[in-house]
């Protein structure tokens, strides 16, 4: 008896309280996908790290034995040296020319800047820079959010909700079933050509890169995760690109219309049917009752505006009394003339 009642009142809490469950039953997936992503890394990338290491300590072993003017001491200090310079994307190999602060370049910084891409190969120098890259990019990324979103908003109309109304009027299909096919379509198409054929693009333009490299640059860069492990364009060998500044500038019109492309597959994902009723179990009673309230309150005020321009229609058009009326008017005014139309009717005009 204790029992059933227990768990009946569980029962009734669980159920009173069904957003709440659901939200901590999220944050304890998200946090068990973190933690299973970081081991499944680390015992992947563990291994190739240590060997790694040990190549280039015996590496540095053999040039200390093969050049005994050498200090270890010093040669600690170049490498340290270097590797701080090329931190900042300036390397001291003898076959590297290229510019990182050239105007194209520039805008190449900018472009992943304010769509918080950054690669991090190319970092502001001086503290002009730095300061600068704040207040830029402080004003910067809200405006870049926010003409994404118009620009997005504009796309989805031509290719989302125009082609699913007319498919919907065309074929009398579920608009749900229709949405869901409409937006694996989009999926596949904005890979096709946003992913797969711009890798094997790169595959023939970078010399170093393979098919698998490819296709992860395309895909960090346009999810705008942005590692820098691979950035096109770092050969600067006019035999291999002859043009690289058109090269360079050709990648970011491709990362800024690509990054178009993604948010609108995104955003047409998120106005899935499925997925609102989805979210909705994740929402707090509360929000829910106020979001229901106001479309409630919308419905009811378009409804009204709708009522009060009907009503200003009938309130301009001319006045017909009715037979019934006129029929009322005689009896209360005792009067036996005849019935007479309206002044302007379609009988009157007829009688004269």
């Amino acid at each position: 008896m204790v029992r059933g009642c227990t768990g009946g009142a569980c029962l009734r809490f669980i159920e009173g309280r069904k957003s709440a469950v659901y939200f901590g039953l999220l944050i304890v997936a998200y946090v068990v996908y973190l933690l299973v992503g970081a081991g499944i890394f680390s015992v992947i990338e563990q291994p190739y790290e240590d060997a790694l290491r040990q190549e280039l300590r015996a590496a540095r072993r053999d040039f200390l034995s093969n050049n005994t003017c050498v200090s270890d001491a010093r040669l600690e200090e170049l490498l340290a040296r270097t590797l701080e310079a090329n931190n900042y994307g300036v390397s001291i190999l003898g076959n590297d020319t290229r510019r990182n602060w050239d105007f194209v370049s520039s805008l190449f910084f900018t472009s992943t800047v304010l769509t918080t891409t950054g690669y991090g190969h190319t970092v502001p120098l001086s503290d002009g820079g730095k300061a600068f890259c704040i207040f830029y990019s402080l004003f910067g990324i809200p405006v870049t959010l926010f003409f994404l979103s118009a620009v997005v908003q504009r796309i989805m109309v031509v290719v989302t909700r125009r082609p699913l109304s007319y498919f919907h009027r065309r074929w009398a299909m579920s608009k749900s079933n229709l949405a869901a096919i409409h937006a694996t379509c989009l999926a596949l198409i904005i890979i096709l050509l946003l992913v797969i054929i711009p890798a094997w693009i790169f595959v023939t333009l970078e010399k170093d890169w393979n098919f698998l490299e490819s296709l992860y640059f395309c895909f960090i860069s346009l999810t705008t995760i942005g590692l820098g492990d691979y950035v096109p364009g770092e050969t600067q060998s006019k035999e291999v690109k002859p043009h690289p500044q058109f090269y360079r500038l050709a990648i970011t019109v491709y990362l800024l219309l690509g990054l178009v492309c993604v948010l609108v597959v995104m955003e047409t994902c998120w106005e899935l049917p499925h997925m609102r009723r989805l979210r909705q179990r994740f929402y707090e009673e509360n929000y829910r009752e106020l979001d229901s309230e106001t479309t409630n309150i919308i419905d009811h005020d378009q409804m009204s505006d709708q009522l009060s321009i009907a009503n200003d229609v009938i309130d301009r058009s001319p006045s017909i009394p009715s037979v019934l009326e006129q029929a009322a008017s005689i009896r209360q005014n005792g009067n036996s003339s005849p019935y007479t139309p309206a002044p302007g009717s379609a009988a009157n005009g007829k009688l004269r």
